[in-house]
């Protein structure tokens, strides 16, 4: 890529003005010319167009901006603090799996509605904190996802009964639940597009929240629960409360260092998207500081793309706001992912693709534990002590396959569609070959072989729909997606509260799920693979 962009001198002779609000247009052939020659040998996903071309002209000057500041301090610390959401993501919806058993033993209550309860939580997380990103830009959900999570999940550790414990844990699902639309999105706003392999090496927190998670419950359930609900008395089961109260203690000290160590500059991207230009410029200006660099972008050379038509109001007033300039919320940014056929095909998609794996994998992650001690129980060894350490081994092994998605992302040939397609195939096979299990060694071996590639499929999930779908639009579109996935996740436990699960049928119904989102992945229209995301 070029270092610098040529500046255009008079903008007005390019793009002559349109009759409405002074917004500049042209047929778009000139406009192509114009947004091709500001942008140099510059190739974002929508080369071949896109349904807002000013601000894909925008993007694409601040997309090279970014590109010339490089991969600095600033992004790695996003790297770490953004990787907190992946982690928490991880955590909490685990952990109603995690401690199931022993709060069985003592409130006595249907296992799946604990699932049931926590996904609730996450399905209105995702949809509240996911489309209204787009509207109060990145920095209020970023900074208040955690807090949620954290407070609510400390709370939960001291529940009475199980009432409690639900809508405490439903809570913490509202928080979670906006995690990974919000830190995407903010993560992808600011890497060069040299480094978006990154978003997917994330999933490695998602990993480790399952690994510390997973060490954490073994001793702690393992050595202080009931060993059944006969006589079960909360002073005889404490494993489960201790488990709540250190991970949500490790929660609310993940979002202090967010809130009082790290700054998160608002996406310029978003800025942009909504009139804010000058505001756009000086946050890259910052993000080059910060770096130990600079930049030679201006204002008069983001705003020769054009206008979007947004009016910039006076500082005064915009002082006294206290969400952004585009917080009234309408449905064009649902409308905008379905503006042409190609991105309704691709937005239409992605969806499903998250609804199936989200069913798929739901269904048989939520009740791992369970069906880990059931199985384990027919062979003979289905203790808590073997059933958490086998837990964590099963964390371990999905730490690896972070980095080999990152890895296999940027193979000529495979990227992101290929190796989502191949690593779901995988997934769904080790689903179905757990019930060839006939010793509780061989039913470990087969799970691990599924946690080894589903942390290769959710870690290209989770990238691969940010980077698909535009900047001004990356959080609803982010949201609809999880929210996808949150339906589905809700449907899971109810299907499980009528279902055998001392039977082999959730394990069919996931491994077949997954599988044919696998074929699936093959019909995305976008491969996001040496192209940058607008």
């Amino acid at each position: 890529m070029a270092d610098t962009m040529s500046p255009i001198d008079n903008p007005e002779d390019e793009l002559p003005k349109s009759k409405n609000m002074g917004t500049r247009a042209s047929s778009p052939e000139s406009f192509q010319q114009f947004s091709n020659r500001i942008a140099g040998d510059f190739v974002d996903l929508y080369e071949d167009g896109y349904s807002d071309p000013v601000y894909q002209a925008k993007a694409r000057v601040l997309s090279r901006s970014i590109q010339n500041i490089g991969m600095g301090r600033y992004q790695w610390y996003l790297f770490v603090v953004a990787g907190f959401g992946w982690f928490a993501d991880s955590v909490w919806p685990l952990l109603s799996g995690l401690i199931l058993t022993p709060v069985i033993y003592e409130f006595n209550f249907n296992g799946p509605y604990l699932s049931l309860a926590s996904n609730v939580g996450l399905l209105v997380g995702a949809i509240f904190w996911g489309l209204g990103c787009d509207i109060w830009g990145r920095r209020w959900s970023f900074n208040i996802t955690l807090l949620i999570a954290g407070v609510f999940g400390l709370a939960s550790g001291g529940s009475p009964d199980f009432i409690t414990l639900a809508s405490l844990i439903a809570v913490v699902g509202v928080g979670v639940g906006g995690n990974m639309p919000v830190d995407s999105a903010v993560f992808l706003d600011f890497i060069p597009g040299s480094h978006q392999y990154l978003l997917t090496i994330l999933s490695i927190w998602w990993s480790l929240g399952q690994l510390l998670s997973s060490l954490v419950a073994w001793p702690l359930i393992a050595n202080y629960s009931c060993s059944s609900s006969r006589n079960c008395q909360r002073a005889d089961n404490m494993g489960w409360r201790y488990l709540l109260f250190t991970l949500g203690g490790i929660t609310l000290f993940l979002w202090a260092v967010r809130f009082f160590v790290f700054t998160l500059l608002e996406s310029p991207r978003f800025l942009s998207g909504i009139g804010k230009d000058a505001e756009a410029v000086e946050v890259i200006r910052k993000l080059a500081e910060f770096n130990g660099t600079s930049t030679d972008l201006t204002v008069e050379e983001l705003e020769s793309a054009g206008s979007s038509g947004s009016r910039t109001r006076s500082a005064s007033v915009e002082r006294r706001q206290l969400l952004s300039k585009g917080s009234k919320y309408n449905a064009d940014h649902i409308k905008a992912l379905f503006a042409t056929p190609k991105m309704a095909w691709s937005t239409s998609l992605l969806i499903t693709l998250w609804g199936i794996i989200g069913l798929g994998s739901t269904l048989y992650n939520s009740f791992l534990p369970y069906l880990l001690t059931s199985r384990g129980a027919v062979f003979g060894d289905g203790s808590l002590y073997i059933t958490y350490r086998n837990q964590v081994v099963l964390s371990v092994i999905g730490v690896p396959g972070a980095f080999l998605a990152g890895w296999a992302v940027e193979l000529p040939y495979i990227g992101r569609r290929g190796t989502l397609a191949i690593a779901s195939g995988l997934t769904g096979v080790f689903l179905f070959m757990t019930t060839t299990a006939r010793t509780s060694d061989e039913l470990l071996g087969w799970n691990c072989g599924y946690v080894f590639f589903s942390n290769i499929m959710y870690g290209v999930l989770y990238a691969v729909s940010p980077e698909i779908f535009p900047a001004k639009d990356r959080g609803t579109g982010n949201g609809l997606t999880s929210t996808a996935t949150r339906v589905f996740g809700v449907m899971a436990p109810v299907i499980a509260l009528y279902a055998n699960l001392a039977t082999a049928a959730p394990v069919y119904i996931a491994g077949a799920l997954i599988i044919s989102a696998g074929f699936l992945a093959l019909l995305l229209p976008y491969e996001p693979r040496g192209k940058v995301s607008i």
